[in-house]
């Protein structure tokens, strides 16, 4: 019986702190690539020498557009599934074979990192429950954790996505687009992780702003198709 073929993807931008051990840990589970994001930095020569694959956009193009860049060369390379990774530490590469095992069980399209929402300092302990929660209204389905970019996405979710959004909440579409396509979302346990020392690049009022956008469009994409399987486990 031959393996399925299942690549480990992080987008990076300005990572060099950070991105070499994540890599070097990941590396030990799959093949990795890393998708840069236009960083001025020593980050694409650190992947390099860590032993990544790397695809590089030659200016900032936002963290959707590098996740759009990375699911078209997990596509054309023949991999069978794709898990995607923070480059900054807050995702723990040890985890995923969590997520291979879910695939195996074949456990959904769409396998979503679930964190422990008490563990995270204000405000994303308040900000990603509620999010979370208007997501699974407009969807009509519990969706536990919207923002969480630890994920594995299946060949067959890839081929059918149609994403349009560039920045943060390109995950949203992911989310919205495989709960429309009747495609099975699943969760796995994972660490909650802070304190990496990483200037964040979310941007309070920009992105709450994008997100609210995100989730009225999956309200009217959900009235649009109400005949639609829907599942999740």
């Amino acid at each position: 019986m031959i393996e399925d073929k299942i690549l480990a993807m992080i987008p990076a931008w300005n990572e060099e702190a950070f991105i070499g051990p994540v890599i070097e840990a990941t590396l030990i589970q799959l093949p990795v690539l890393v998708v840069d994001d236009g960083s001025q930095d020593r980050t694409p020569n650190i992947a390099t020498s860590a032993g990544a694959e790397i695809v590089r956009h030659e200016e900032n193009m936002g963290k959707g557009q590098a996740l759009v860049t990375g699911f078209e060369w997990t596509l054309t390379q023949g991999f069978d599934a794709v898990i995607t990774l923070d480059a900054d530490g807050q995702h723990d590469p040890t985890e995923i074979p969590n997520f291979v095992s879910a695939y195996k069980d074949k456990a959904g399209d769409l396998i979503i990192g679930r964190r422990d929402f008490g563990q995270m300092p204000f405000p994303n302990r308040y900000a990603n429950p509620i999010g979370s929660w208007l997501l699974s209204k407009a969807l009509g389905q519990r969706i536990y954790d919207n923002q969480c970019g630890f994920r594995l996405h299946t060949r067959r979710l890839l081929e059918s996505l149609d994403l349009k959004a560039t920045g943060f909440e390109l995950e949203v579409e992911v989310v919205m687009q495989a709960v429309c396509l009747g495609m099975t979302i699943a969760w796995v346990p994972i660490r909650t992780i802070y304190g990496t020392g990483k200037v964040s690049y979310f941007h309070p009022l920009h992105d709450t702003i994008r997100f609210l956008k995100m989730v009225w469009s999956a309200y009217q994409y959900r009235r649009r198709f109400p005949g639609r399987n829907q599942a999740s486990s």
